[in-house]
């Protein structure tokens, strides 16, 4: 893990196409702004864990045969 100390309104740059500014700091809590491409997905990651977990919920199907699956829609 690389750290790094920034103070208000100072900024990194991640892959020549995302900026991370401080916006502000108040006592233990941190403001950042995130600028990048559209295409690039920017989740805190307590959402991203619980996304990850639902696509696993998701994807987890059951053995079931054709004949199963028409026999239950019927």
């Amino acid at each position: 893990m690389l750290v790094l100390t920034r103070k208000k309104d100072q900024s990194i740059v991640i892959n020549d196409n995302i900026e991370i500014t401080i916006l502000e700091v108040q006592g233990d809590q941190v403001r950042l702004g995130i600028n990048a491409p559209r295409n690039v997905s920017i989740y805190r990651k307590e959402i991203f864990l619980e996304i990850q977990e639902e696509n696993k919920k998701a994807a987890d199907v059951a053995d079931i045969s054709l004949n199963e699956l028409l026999k239950k829609d019927t």
